[in-house]
């Protein structure tokens, strides 16, 4: 009976350590839920592209990601409602930015998500509508959640270049991209390449 005792009392305790850390650390576990196609006005489009790339390229210059989790969530169903709804923009109706802020919804979005809408990047970018290193960028992120090697080494896990496929043509293939060096690349993380 003795042991029962203990042991429900150390549980209370932990229930009682892990319910505080979470109410203290509230704003950093923010569930957001699935995303979702929401009711956009096409008319705005340009509008809320442009808000879209303002919003997401101030979460990123800060180290609060999980503080901007709902608000990262909002710029990813305005994206992918946006290319429900309207139809995926073009260059000769949208400005270079807020293509870019469709690339940017799409890349920073789930891996599921991200897979289903690569092939209108794909398009995109062969159209001209969009660069080749955010079709590289991408196309990276892909095999990584696929637990594929990439192929024009962008991605980064664990502080570490994720695995490559054959690293020793990566240069080649980053150069038909309109990327730099992988060395150089990786100089931005504080990494030695190393091929081997």
């Amino acid at each position: 009976m003795k042991k029962k005792t203990i042991f429900f009392s150390i549980l209370a305790a932990l229930v009682l350590l892990v319910s505080t850390f979470l109410y203290m650390n509230k704003d950093k576990f923010v569930y957001v839920g699935s995303v979702d196609i929401i009711e956009v006005d096409c008319s705005k489009k340009h509008q809320i592209l442009s808000e879209v790339y303002e919003s997401d390229q101030k979460i990123r210059k800060t180290n609060e990601l999980f503080k901007y989790a709902k608000e990262d969530h909002r710029n990813q169903e305005l994206v992918i409602s946006i290319i429900e709804k309207c139809g995926m923009p073009t260059l000769k109706e949208v400005t270079q930015k807020q293509m870019d802020a469709i690339w940017l919804g799409l890349q920073h979005t789930d891996a599921k998500t991200r897979k289903k809408y690569f092939p209108k990047i794909e398009k995109a970018v062969g159209n001209g509508d969009l660069s080749k290193q955010q079709y590289a960028l991408m196309k990276d992120r892909i095999l990584m959640d696929e637990g594929k090697p990439q192929i024009y080494g962008s991605q980064i896990k664990n502080g570490k270049l994720y695995k490559l496929e054959n690293p020793e043509t990566v240069n080649k293939r980053r150069k038909e991209m309109g990327m730099g060096t992988i060395e150089d690349y990786l100089k931005y993380f504080n990494i030695q390449y190393n091929p081997n």
